[in-house]
């Protein structure tokens, strides 16, 4: 480098020490198999440069983040950035076919996005098929240099990534569950940062070690990654302290367990304040429907500094895996932290106010075992994947792809949660609801008793939305929004409807261009449980989706 050049980056560095910190963070992410063992089993793995959980995508707030993603592997890929609000930068969310064709073997793309506004814990996932079984990492998102946390400084801070883990192919599992038009296998353990711990039949491997040491406090970044289980988390004899979810502050508070849907994180504060020795950290799952779910509990080991070796583990209740009550207590203690520096900005008068239904039904399939498959919905539509990628169809005006007559209210209205229609035949349809830029938006997420009433994970690209309410059974429009929470409700990317009940949402329709709606437990995204909104431009170019990147894969 020219000694110039480099006395004005060192003057620049002196002067301006904030603003000549890297803002454009640059990152390669090469997609490529890996032979891991599990479960005392090798199988190939698809992974990110050949780890598991992936690497960390660290950056600050505001930053911008540049990935090249090249696909190595057979299988078409993506990456989706879970909870990036992607501003006017819809081409780099990562959905296949709802905002880009997927990465195809041997094609490469460059996702491109700045972090407007956010910070805290996310994570990044393949966002085709099941391939986020194994895809996924965490992001990561400090506050802008000199902005200190609000809340107590910890000394160390750990990313804790909850997953699924199957012995056998996954796609392979998948693949046989649509051909029957059954229920996918559930999986074989859950992992905690990519180990499930001792198991029956497996005593032998080995699980992840969390390291502290006495009187010091750690922020541990906790992120579900796992592919259909909401799940508990928990340290034996430890409190944990909530400071934030979906990268959202919250008012703190104290819980000895956390509930964590797929997709969402959660940031608590760990003080190591027990005696020296070992204490279990548990990953169990929740499902209080009369589901098959994976049962087993993932297992890791919190070990003080100066532990003996042989010092017993120190164990801790497991919840019930229908522990209702626990699930109520956690979600119901959630608000946002709403201080003068981050405040709670809910739309307080409501432009477009919609009512979704969510749940399973069943539908004729003449080669499917029992001649009918079963698939999932929203206002029973189910959702009909795209050939051409919606934003593409959207921004180039290319008729033909979808529609934008997405119902927003149930079409047969009937007791949602009583007993279920004789009918339980479902729309098939690639249905778009149009949003003017910048309205406000209210929808109530109603689950239905179709087949069985379950709690649904689910996920709004491109918004943070506001949890205004919730209630048992059917959603009263005349005295349900009298009890709305309007001042600090959670905010979040990703809210649970529960079982046999609904949740009600608000956001402002600030960011143009097409953005998924679903559930994210993937076999209900993959049944079906999914619909778009297409956002109108704004006024002028900053209130525009961009162009699309040169190198926008193709279908």
């Amino acid at each position: 480098m020219e000694s110039w050049v480099r006395a004005i980056i060192l003057l620049l560095t002196f002067l301006f020490p904030a603003s000549v910190e890297s803002m454009v963070r640059h990152y390669k992410f090469s997609v490529v198999m890996k032979n891991t063992t599990r479960l005392c089993a090798t199988k190939p793995i698809v992974t990110v440069n050949g780890k598991f959980p992936g690497p960390t995508l660290y950056a600050r707030e505001d930053d911008t983040v540049i990935v090249r993603v090249v696909n190595h592997v057979n299988y078409n890929a993506t990456i989706h950035w879970h909870g990036i609000r992607q501003l006017r930068t819809g081409w780099s969310d990562g959905p296949a076919y709802i905002t880009q064709c997927p990465i195809q073997p041997g094609q490469s793309y460059i996702y491109n996005f700045t972090l407007m506004g956010q910070r805290g814990t996310l994570l990044w996932h393949a966002h085709i098929s099941w391939l986020r079984a194994t895809l996924h990492g965490a992001i990561v998102i400090l506050p802008k240099r000199g902005i200190p946390y609000p809340f107590p400084k910890p000394d160390k801070e750990l990313v804790i990534i909850l997953g699924e883990w199957w012995k056998s192919d996954v796609e392979a599992v998948i693949n046989q569950a649509i051909q029957s038009g059954l229920p996918p296998n559930v999986s074989d353990a859950h992992t905690i940062n990519g180990y499930p711990g001792p198991v029956p039949n497996c005593s032998s491997q080995g699980g992840y070690t969390l390291h502290v040491e006495s009187d010091k406090t750690y922020l541990l970044r906790i992120i579900n990654a796992a592919v259909n289980d909401e799940l508990f988390f928990m340290i034996a004899k430890h409190q944990l302290t909530i400071v934030e979810v979906d990268a959202t502050y919250t008012k703190p508070f104290k819980t000895d367990h956390i509930f964590i849907g797929p997709g969402q994180t959660t940031n608590a504060l760990l003080a190591a304040d027990q005696a020296t020795g070992k204490y279990l950290i548990a990953a169990s799952p929740f499902m209080d429907a009369p589901i098959p779910i994976d049962n087993l509990t993932g297992i890791a080991t919190l070990r003080y500094k100066e532990t003996i070796t042989n010092s017993p583990l120190i164990l801790t209740n497991i919840p019930p895996q229908n522990a209702t009550p626990l699930t109520s207590t956690f979600i119901d203690s959630l608000l946002s932290l709403n201080s003068k520096q981050y405040p709670a900005t809910v739309p307080l008068t409501v432009d477009y106010s919609l009512l979704f239904t969510v749940g399973v039904g069943v539908n004729p399939c003449a080669t499917c075992v029992n001649g009918s498959q079963l698939v999932a919905n929203i206002n029973n539509v189910t959702f009909v994947m795209p050939t051409t990628a919606l934003l593409q169809a959207h921004y180039y005006n290319i008729s033909g792809v979808f529609t934008d007559d997405f119902p927003g209210n149930p079409l047969m209205p009937y007791n949602y949660t009583g007993n279920p229609p004789a009918n339980m035949q479902t729309m098939n349809g690639t249905r778009l609801y149009r949003l003017a830029y910048n309205s406000s938006v209210q929808i109530v997420l109603q689950g239905t008793a179709v087949i069985a009433p379950e709690n649904h994970p689910t996920h709004l690209h491109g918004y943070n939305v506001f949890a205004v309410g919730k209630g048992l059974g059917n959603f009263d429009p005349v005295n349900d929004p009298k009890k709305f929470n309007l001042v600090d409700p959670i905010e979040r990317n990703t809210i649970g409807v529960p079982s046999g009940g609904w949740t009600a949402i608000r956001f402002r329709a600030d960011n143009p261009g097409v953005w998924l709606l679903h559930c994210h437990l993937e076999v209900h995204t993959t049944w079906g449980l999914k619909m778009a909104f297409v956002v109108d431009n704004g006024k002028g170019p900053n209130e525009s989706l961009l162009p699309p990147p040169s190198d926008l894969p193709t279908c």
